[in-house]
């Protein structure tokens, strides 16, 4: 029985894994979005808000705690700089899990692991732009413009 046995295995050996926490979070605050599996975002969101409260301290001693989850020190410095002055209000529950589907290959469930308060330049599109939908008969509804300057070309 697991009982009282927290934490993901991920069927790999513990540096591997260590491994691969450190890069899934390296990649999380360098892009502030990643799309991974649902295993292994539920393994790293723990983490990555473990290091925006580090962060938050900004001291140096939280400095190379970062340091040793996040062996980038650019994005140590970006963590501290900023994502860490855009949660200062916020107690907890710095990422967000959302679900975009399955993976091709095996099926595995695939989601977007994101910061929760991203900077405006960093979303891939204005918030309530929207792609308008062509109406029946125009441009981009199913051919029908080319349907019919064939139509007209014949007749011509």
């Amino acid at each position: 029985m697991r009982h009282g046995r927290d934490g993901y295995k991920l069927g790999r050996l513990t540096q591997h894994r260590w491994a691969l926490f450190r890069n899934l979070l390296t990649a999380l605050f360098r892009h502030e979005r990643i799309m991974t599996t649902e295993a292994k975002a539920k393994a790293v969101r723990g983490l990555a808000d473990h290091v925006i409260t580090l962060a938050k301290r900004e001291n140096l001693h939280a400095r190379r705690q970062v340091l040793a989850l996040v062996p980038d020190p650019k994005v140590v410095a970006t963590i501290f700089d900023t994502i860490a002055a855009r949660f200062a209000e916020r107690t907890g529950g710095y990422t967000r899990i959302v679900k975009a589907g399955v993976r091709r290959g095996d099926a595995a469930p695939v989601v977007v692991l994101e910061l929760t308060e991203r900077t405006p330049t960093s979303r891939d599109g204005k918030k309530g732009e929207r792609k308008e939908k062509a109406a029946k008969g125009e441009a981009g509804a199913g051919g029908a413009r080319r349907k019919r300057e064939k139509a007209a070309a014949a007749s011509a």
